[in-house]
């Protein structure tokens, strides 16, 4: 199945992080947080400007990493795969 956003809207798979800290100690996956770092995997055309009708291109392209909020997008299954679903406006910003 192939998945294209609309609108403003992006892509993300989640980056997981390391499971294991410094000192050693493993953390198992029921007491780990969700990671608010992903990549993008795809962004939709852009919003619509309602006066001219013009799209606004997104700053964001496939690839990007990115940081985004603990309760950020849409969590969705796509061919066995989490994603998220968000407005770009969620994202925090790019890292470089």
């Amino acid at each position: 199945m192939s998945f294209r956003p609309l609108g403003d809207r992006i892509v993300v798979k989640r980056v997981e992080e390391e499971t294991k800290t410094k000192g050693g100690i493993i953390i198992p996956d029921t007491a780990k947080e969700k990671p608010q770092e992903g990549e993008v995997i795809s962004v939709g055309p852009g919003a619509v400007n309602e006066k001219t009708g013009a799209r606004t291109a997104l700053e964001l392209k496939a690839g990007d990493r990115i940081l985004f909020g603990k309760w950020s997008g849409q969590e969705v299954k796509v061919d066995g795969q989490d994603l998220l679903i968000m407005k770009e406006s969620d994202v925090l910003g790019v890292i470089a």
